[in-house]
């Protein structure tokens, strides 16, 4: 599929409180497997290609950290409800 060349015509819906905790699992895991078994080594990391970048494992876990901050901010803005009910006797 091609790169896109606008955002004219694209779509979407707002994220809900659901999707992002299941966001914040899924970079929970992959912070579980990069830093477990000694793989949080400062190695660097080639991408094959005309761009050849290259990252390394604490950048990965920088980049890991800042998006689930991101993440968890934007759960705590959502509206929470809280119904309470009293029994008075």
């Amino acid at each position: 599929m091609a790169d896109l060349t606008s955002l004219d015509g694209v779509k979407g819906q707002e994220i809900n409180a659901e999707q992002i905790r299941g966001i914040l699992s899924q970079i929970d895991l992959d912070l579980m497997n990069l830093v477990r078994d000694g793989k949080l080594a400062a190695l660097k990391y080639g991408v094959n290609g005309a761009g050849g970048q290259s990252t390394d494992r604490a950048a990965n876990l920088r980049s890991l950290l800042e998006a689930r901050d991101y993440y968890q901010r934007l759960l705590e803005s959502h509206p929470v409800w809280c119904t309470t009910q009293a029994q008075v006797e």
